[in-house]
C-alpha cells in the first residue's frame, strides 16, 4: 500500500496541528468546499479516489459495513494485477453507487480520519464523486422522484389520490408495476400517505408561546418541532407521540409556520443546489424560533443529523446554519439531558418488557450515546437490548430494484438478532429501518421508541 498524502485543501483543510498519527483524538469533520471548480474537477476527483481507495484495499477494517467496500476489494482481488491500478475507473463508479453516506465507516472503523495526516474522509468523498456525475449528468426519473420528498407528499396527500397511491403500494400487481416503470422493487417496504397529515393534527400548536418548562444548563425547556417529510406525511403518530410526550413532561412544543425537506435525499443524489434550496426555506424560520428561546427536536435521525452535521459542513459560514445546528435535538437526547438534571418526569404506569432495539446509523454517528435505551430502560420491568448493526434500508437506497436484495443482506444480522431476542417489541428510531426490518420477522410489526414511551406514562 502507498502512503497517502494529505487530501485536497477544499475538502480536507487541515491545520499544522491535523499531522499527528496514531492520535486517539475524537475525529474532526472539515467543511466542503463544494462550490470551488475543483469540487468538480475530473482529475483532481479521480486522483483522490485512488488515493483513498488504495489506502481503503490496505486496510480493509470496513469490509462488513456496506456493500460499497466489498464491491471494491472484489474489484481489486479479481484485477490481474490485484491492486488498485488493475481496476477500471467504471468499478469506482460502482463503489460510489453503494455508499449511501451512512458514516459509519468515518465514525466507527476507519482509523485514518482526521486528525490523522493521511485525512480520510470516505464518506463525503463518495459525497463528491456524488455531485460530479449529478452535474455532469443529472439523475434518472426514479432518482428525482425519490428525492422529491415534498412534491409528491404535496400530491400523494391529496385525499383521494392518497387512496388510490395506497391500494397501489399494497397490491402485488400495483408493485410489479411500479418496479417495471419505475424501477421500484415490489417488494421493498414502502410508506402509506395520509392526506391528515401531522401538521394538520398537530395545528393548536402552531405559534406556541409558552413559557416554557423549567431551563437547565442544556436545554431551554420548550421546544419547536420539526415534523419532517417523512412524519408529517407518512407517520403522522410519531409527531403526535412525540408531542403528547414533551408536554407530558411540562415541555410546551411549536410547530413552525412552514418547513420544507431537509435535504438529505437529495444529499445522497448529490444534488447540493436542491440541498441548499431546502436550506434557504428551512434555516430562516427555525432560526427564529431558537432566537425567541426554543431549541429544536425532529423525530427522524437522519433529518436531525443534516442539521448538526452535512448543513454546518456545507454552509459553515452561515451563522443562522450554526445557530439551529448547536439548538437541534434527537428527541431521547432531549429528554435525556432533561434526565439528568432531574427534569424527567419518571412515573411511568406501564412496564414494558423485553424490547429488541435497531439503533439507527443516522443516530449512532450523531455521538450522543444510546439515549434510547436509557431512556426505556428508566421503565420498571423493561429492559432494552441494543442493537448497532445497519438495517440496509438508508434512504432510497433499499427501495430501488438493483440493490434491494443487497439491502436485505445487510440487514439479515439485525433480523437474526431480533428472532433470538424473542422480546415482546421491536423498534427502530427511524420508521424505514423499522419497516425494512419488520418486513422478515414472523411475530413483530415495526415499532417506534417514542410510541412505546407514550405506553409506558399511559397518556
Amino acid at each position: 500500500m502507498k502512503a497517502g498524502p494529505k487530501g485536497p485543501a477544499f475538502l480536507l483543510m487541515t491545520t499544522p496541528g491535523d499531522k499527528r498519527e496514531g492520535s486517539l483524538e475524537a475525529p474532526t469533520r472539515h467543511p466542503i468546499d463544494w462550490r470551488s471548480d475543483e469540487f468538480y474537477d475530473e482529475g483532481a476527483l479521480f486522483n483522490e479516489l485512488e488515493r483513498v481507495f488504495d489506502i481503503c484495499h490496505g486496510c480493509r477494517r470496513c469490509f462488513n459495513l456496506c456493500h460499497s467496500f466489498p464491491t471494491l476489494f472484489d474489484a481489486i482481488d479479481e484485477s490481474d494485477t490485484m491492486e488498485l491500478d488493475g481496476v477500471e475507473r467504471k468499478a469506482y463508479w460502482d463503489v460510489v453507487d453503494h455508499c449511501y453516506l451512512c458514516d459509519m465507516c468515518y465514525m466507527s472503523k476507519c482509523p485514518y480520519v482526521p486528525p490523522h495526516e493521511w485525512n480520510i474522509d470516505f464518506p463525503h468523498l463518495m459525497l463528491r464523486a456524488k455531485a460530479k456525475r449529478f452535474r455532469d449528468e443529472g439523475a434518472s426519473f426514479r432518482d428525482k422522484i425519490l428525492a422529491a420528498t415534498d412534491t409528491v407528499g404535496n400530491l400523494a396527500g391529496i385525499p383521494v389520490v392518497s387512496q388510490i397511491v395506497n391500494a397501489t403500494n399494497r397490491s402485488t400487481l400495483g408493485r410489479k408495476a411500479i418496479e417495471s416503470t419505475l424501477g421500484v422493487h415490489h417488494k421493498a417496504p414502502v410508506p402509506d400517505y395520509h392526506s391528515n397529515t401531522a401538521r394538520k393534527r398537530l395545528k393548536r400548536i402552531v405559534n406556541a408561546t409558552g413559557e416554557g418548562a423549567e431551563a437547565t444548563e442544556n436545554t431551554r425547556g420548550k421546544v419547536v418541532l420539526y415534523t419532517t417529510c417523512y412524519g408529517n406525511r407518512n407517520r403522522p403518530d410519531i409527531d403526535e407521540d412525540l408531542v403528547a410526550v414533551f408536554e407530558h413532561n411540562g415541555i410546551p412544543v411549536a410547530l413552525a409556520d412552514k418547513e420544507a425537506c431537509c435535504g438529505m435525499a437529495n444529499l445522497e443524489l448529490g444534488n447540493l443546489e436542491e440541498v441548499e434550496k431546502s436550506k434557504e426555506i428551512n434555516i430562516p424560520v427555525l432560526a427564529s424560533w431558537v432566537d425567541k428561546g426554543f431549541d429544536i427536536v425532529a423525530p427522524i435521525p437522519s433529518c436531525t443529523l443534516m442539521y448538526k452535521q452535512e448543513l454546518p459542513l456545507l454552509f459553515p459560514d452561515d451563522p443562522d446554519v450554526i445557530k439551529v445546528r448547536d439548538a437541534m435535538y434527537d428527541p431521547f437526547e432531549y429528554l435525556m439531558l432533561r434526565h439528568r438534571d432531574g427534569k424527567l418526569n419518571t412515573e411511568f404506569k406501564n412496564a414494558l418488557g423485553k424490547v429488541s432495539y435497531q439503533v439507527a446509523c443516522h443516530l449512532r454517528v450523531q455521538n450522543i450515546g444510546l439515549k434510547t435505551r436509557d431512556l426505556l430502560q428508566l421503565v420498571p420491568d423493561t429492559s432494552v437490548e441494543a442493537i448497532e448493526r445497519c438495517s440496509g434500508h438508508d434512504g432510497t437506497y433499499a427501495v430501488k430494484k438493483e440493490f434491494h436484495d443487497i439491502s436485505k443482506k445487510i440487514a439479515r444480522p439485525v433480523v437474526n438478532r431480533v428472532k433470538k431476542a424473542e422480546a415482546e417489541h421491536f423498534v427502530s428510531d427511524c420508521p424505514m429501518a423499522a419497516d425494512q426490518i419488520a418486513q422478515d420477522l414472523d411475530d413483530h410489526e415495526s415499532g417506534n421508541p417514542m410510541s412505546l414511551l407514550r405506553n409506558a406514562y399511559g397518556i
